[in-house]
């Protein structure tokens, strides 16, 4: 298991158990990706691939990716208005991925798109809605930019702003 999803583990299994956040790692024990500044998705699944919970800031609100985890992951677990939060007896059969996101960038195409490499942000006034990259079912930019619409409650012929960005996945 990567460091970042241990410690996304450890800082859910902290906060559903004891209502604790925990602190970042001791410097010595931080990895070089920890001290990084990036937006950070932290997803929940069960163990039968079902979402539990998914929560992320796409640029970041923390000094460093560790402290973005930590929140993020809290948020994950107790704050995505889609779920119940989790419970401690839920804890053990959960399954989390890490996504640190590169800054995103505009675009000016859908042909600039590709639904496996960028995750889409599609913003109109101040709505905005968010789709990672490389999701099972989501095959094309379209399809992308069809969720997020949905997601931001921007209709279908309201005019746009794409931006892409990449991630690295850790499991």
């Amino acid at each position: 298991m990567h460091p970042l999803v241990q410690l996304a583990r450890q800082a859910i299994t902290a906060y559903v158990r004891d209502r604790k956040r925990i602190s970042p790692p001791p410097p010595e024990q931080m990895t070089p990706e920890m001290w990084e500044r990036a937006g950070v998705f932290v997803s929940i699944h069960t163990k039968d691939g079902a979402l539990r919970g998914c929560i992320g800031t796409y640029h970041p609100t923390q000094p460093n990716v560790a402290e973005e985890v930590i929140s993020n992951a809290i948020s994950a677990a107790t704050r995505d208005p889609r779920f119940y939060p989790i419970t401690p007896e839920e804890l053990d059969d959960l399954d989390i991925s890490v996504d640190v996101l590169t800054e995103p960038e505009p675009v000016d195409s859908i042909k600039e798109l590709d639904a496996k490499k960028y995750g889409v942000i599609v913003e109109s006034g101040w709505r905005k809605g968010l789709l990672l990259p490389d999701l099972e079912g989501v095959e094309t930019p379209q399809e992308q930019i069809d969720i997020c619409r949905r997601k931001a409650g921007i209709g279908p012929k309201e005019p746009v702003k794409l931006y892409r960005f990449q991630v690295r996945r850790y499991h």
